[in-house]
């Protein structure tokens, strides 16, 4: 999968969507780039994509992670996999 951080600050994810790692709320595969809708309201400044799991950081310091949480991956201390946090 892949992400994408425009200049205003919103995040676009598409390709493989298994684990939720895209970002959408479900499991669904995106063949076009589609806007991650979680972050309305707040500016990202930075993301990465791992191999199952996303994670990006917003303007105020937060760090967000989503995708399979197994093995701590997400950096929340648990496996929440499928959630955006």
């Amino acid at each position: 999968h892949s992400l994408a951080l425009t200049a205003d600050g919103a995040v676009w994810s598409w390709g493989r969507g298994e684990d939720g790692k895209l970002g959408h709320g479900d499991r669904q595969s995106q063949p076009l780039p589609k806007k991650v809708e979680a972050f309305a309201g707040r500016r990202v400044v930075a993301v990465s994509a791992g191999e199952s799991h996303s994670i990006a950081l917003t303007a105020d310091g937060a760090v967000w992670g989503w995708g399979t949480g197994e093995t701590g991956r997400l950096g929340h201390g648990e496996d929440l996999s499928n959630q955006l946090l």
